[in-house]
């Protein structure tokens, strides 16, 4: 299992990699804890682990001589990457992993990078004709005329960035006064995480959020409707305890429910996922489903709304984590018969 990463969110991927270690031996799994350190280096029990192409990961387990090999053979068979945002979400790690030889768990090298990046997933959707809220990319030619012309308040956000970190509630500027200062400070401050920044019209409707599970044709769950204790649902509604609630089944009417199921699988496809992902709507008040995104690894500790969600429609942790590891070692297998 590796947890940490270079990102942003390295504590919240440690806190989901915690949970999922602890459904994995629940589950009967022999787990290996990897973490990756902030600066990007692989450990095991404080020593370094080495990645082997073509032939796996080699560190030293717990209890090893001091003065053992510590090039060992870890004996990994699945790898479950825990890990959110880039360097981790975004196909850099499955790639490490696609080279070392070892199935994983996830969405492979190109669909990790389409969801990851949010204007490639709704430019790739937009063209399929998914529905989706407006949007413009940042620092591009006429952005600021195309940005004026969406629905306020916009949201300014890092292209490649996730638990809502870098993100600027941009509200119309008062009549007359052309003043844009608000939107350019939002701009510079998404900026300075991702040079890639889109803009997106608001969307008043419920926010309303669905699991999905397995490859070719993955299961979706019960969706649910995320209200939080705060005037959007930023970095701290997310993460701080009582300050979200998720109610399942969101209360969207049987026809949105059905709709909504429909539209996540779609998207997983469309978009190359495979093992796990979680799809976000807007579903507004005339009952129209909005694409808002998708998470190929979102947060994964017992309470996190994917696993809430698998719950809530019959499945418990240890089992969805056993699941996971199984759907990887499928797709391995299904990937084994081609040459490349």
């Amino acid at each position: 299992m590796l947890g940490g990463g270079r990102s942003s969110e390295h504590e919240v991927s440690l806190n989901s990699a915690a949970a999922v270690s602890e459904g994995l031996h629940k589950a009967g799994h022999e787990v290996v804890e990897i973490r990756i350190e902030r600066g990007g280096e692989w450990t095991l029990n404080g020593g370094p682990v080495s990645v082997i192409p073509g032939g796996g990961l080699a560190g030293r387990r717990a209890g090893s001589p001091a003065g053992g090999d510590p090039g060992s053979d870890l004996g990994v068979e699945v790898v479950f990457p825990v890990l959110h945002g880039p360097f981790g979400e975004d196909g850099v790690t499955q790639g490490t992993l696609d080279t070392a030889g070892i199935a994983y768990v996830g969405s492979d090298v190109l669909g990790s990078a389409v969801c990851m990046d949010k204007l490639t997933l709704k430019a790739l959707c937009g063209f399929h004709g998914v529905p989706q809220v407006d949007f413009v990319q940042a620092l591009t030619p006429g952005w600021k005329e195309r940005a004026a012309q969406l629905e306020y308040p916009l949201w300014v956000k890092p292209s490649r960035l996730g638990s809502s970190v870098g993100i600027t509630r941009v509200d119309r500027p008062a009549p007359g006064s052309g003043d844009q200062d608000g939107l350019d400070e939002a701009v510079a401050a998404a900026a300075a995480h991702d040079p890639r920044v889109i803009i997106e019209a608001n969307s008043p409707g419920r926010e309303v959020e669905c699991s999905l599970l397995g490859n070719e044709d993955p299961e979706t769950s019960l969706p649910g409707e995320i209200l939080a204790d705060a005037e959007w649902y930023d970095f701290e509604a997310k993460y701080t305890d009582g300050r979200m609630n998720l109610v399942v089944p969101a209360p969207i009417g049987e026809d949105r429910v059905a709709e909504l199921r429909q539209m996540a699988a779609a998207v997983f496809r469309l978009a190359g996922c495979s093992g796990l992902a979680r799809c976000d709507f807007f579903v507004e008040e005339d009952g129209q489903v909005l694409l808002n995104e998708i998470n190929t690894i979102p947060g994964f500790t017992a309470t996190s709304v994917y696993s809430k969600l698998w719950e809530a429609s019959g499945l418990a942790y240890p089992e969805l984590c056993d699941r996971l590891v199984k759907l990887a070692l499928e797709r391995r297998q299904a990937e084994s018969g081609h040459t490349f």
